[in-house]
Parts: C-alpha cells; sequence; structure tokens
C-alpha cells in the first residue's frame, strides 16, 4: 500500500471512531438526564390577627339542638380555625335559641346589647318564620334589619359577615309526617327565604354560604339528622363548616 493512500484511510478511521465516540456520550446524556426537584404546590396559610372575636347569631341550627355543646357548627368552625392558625387565640359568643324567629333575634340583640368588635359574625336564621307560618314580609324586613346589625357588630366591615342558608327540614324523618305536599310547599317556602337573603346579600356585598343542599341529603344519608329526627347532625355541622371554611378564611385575612 502507498505511504500517501494508507495517510487517507488512515484519517477516515479517525473520523468514524471519534463520531461513534460522541454518539455514546449523547446517548449517555440522554439516558441520565439531571434531576429536577418539582416546586412545592402547597400555598402559605396567610396571617391573620393574634386575636379573633367570633359571634353566631341564629336559633336552633346555631345553637346545635340535640347534639353536643362542641359538635354544633360554630364550636366545630371555632376548632378548624384553631387547627389552622394555632398562634391565635379564638374567642366564641353565641346569640341563638331553639324557635326564635327574626323577631326574636333582634330582641335578644338588644337586650343583650353585644359589643362592635367582633372579627367574624355569622347569620342563620328565618326557618322558624317560615315553621311558624309568619307573612314573609316581616322576614323582608328584619332580614336587612338582623344583616346590618351583624355588619355593625363585626367592626362596621360588612367583609367579615358571612349569611349562612336555613337548611331545608323537609327532608328529615320529622319532614315526612307532613306528607308529599306538605314537604312540596316547606321546600318551595324555603327556597323562597333563601334566594331573598341569596340576592339581598348579593346586592349588599355580604358572603353568603348555602349549606341547604347538605341537609337535603338527610333522607338518603340519616347520619346526617340527629336523633331527634329534625335538626342536623354533628356529621352535617362538620359539612356546613367545610362549605364555609374559605369564606371565612378570607375574611379574617389582615
Amino acid at each position: 500500500m502507498k505511504p500517501h493512500f494508507k495517510q487517507i484511510v488512515t484519517v477516515i478511521i479517525s473520523i468514524f471512531l471519534l463520531s461513534c465516540s460522541a454518539d455514546e456520550t449523547s446517548s449517555q446524556t440522554a439516558v441520565n438526564p439531571t434531576a429536577v426537584i418539582p416546586p412545592t404546590t402547597q400555598n402559605p396559610t396567610t396571617p391573620i390577627s393574634s386575636s379573633i372575636n367570633y359571634l353566631a347569631l341564629g336559633d336552633s341550627y346555631t345553637i346545635g339542638q340535640s347534639v353536643c355543646e362542641t359538635c354544633r357548627f360554630p364550636e366545630q368552625l371555632k376548632t378548624s380555625l384553631k387547627a389552622l392558625y394555632p398562634q391565635t387565640n379564638f374567642s366564641l359568643k353565641i346569640i341563638a335559641t331553639t324557635g326564635w324567629t327574626t323577631t326574636n333575634l333582634i330582641q335578644a340583640i338588644k337586650e343583650q346589647n353585644p359589643s362592635s368588635d367582633y372579627d367574624l359574625v355569622t347569620l342563620l336564621i328565618g326557618v322558624n318564620n317560615q315553621y311558624q307560618g309568619k307573612d314573609f314580609s316581616k322576614y323582608e324586613s328584619e332580614f336587612p334589619e338582623l344583616a346590618n346589625k351583624a355588619i355593625q357588630l363585626a367592626k362596621g366591615d360588612k367583609k367579615n359577615v358571612i349569611v349562612i342558608s336555613i337548611p331545608d327540614y323537609a327532608y328529615t324523618s320529622f319532614g315526612m309526617m307532613f306528607g308529599t305536599e306538605g314537604r312540596m310547599k316547606i321546600t318551595e317556602e324555603i327556597n323562597k327565604y333563601n334566594t331573598f337573603a341569596e340576592n339581598y346579600c348579593i346586592k349588599q356585598g355580604i358572603t353568603f354560604v348555602s349549606i341547604t343542599e347538605i341537609t337535603r341529603q338527610g333522607l338518603a344519608n340519616p347520619s346526617l339528622v340527629t336523633t331527634d329526627g329534625l335538626h342536623p347532625s354533628e356529621a352535617a355541622y362538620k359539612l356546613f363548616v367545610e362549605k364555609m371554611m374559605p369564606k371565612v378564611k378570607v375574611a379574617l385575612q389582615d
């Protein structure tokens, strides 16, 4: 083989070997990429005040008729908030009694004359207006009065007020005693009350949380009704709190 030809062959072989080496390096890099740690998706809890005063206004659904003291929704809400904000001190006052109408609640607030420094106020009222057959115009005039009073008690800040819809007792064993037509009438009237309250809250910029559909599972899921066959159980109130919590967190943020 001539020297010149040998040089050409040597160059070709060298190029081939370098190409193979580059391919192997590239393949190894592709197979062993640099590990990437995904960013965390957990959002930090927004700080709130070191002390939160909570006032719950209502009737039997607020006082927790037929459930333990810590089972009613205001207490469960307080407990849930304490777990979420362990550095904050929470106090709770309840103005509520079984059987109260809007008229009764207005009178009780006047008599007890609570302070106007609450960081959170919840209002759930109206079922006894419906149950006792009060004229709907009474609710139309007194619900706005209670909503405005709630704002006054919440340091004059509507952001700190949460109105909760009226449960539907037609879906309980007690409600079953009214028969099909009677139960339909109860539901229609509860809807009328809730629609009025929700529309008022929307117009006034007040937070409204509907828990009525939870209570309409009472016949399909009896565990949502307490032993008296009428009022929500501890489990139902837990669902109330879960529905309320996102709105409550926003209300309490500084």
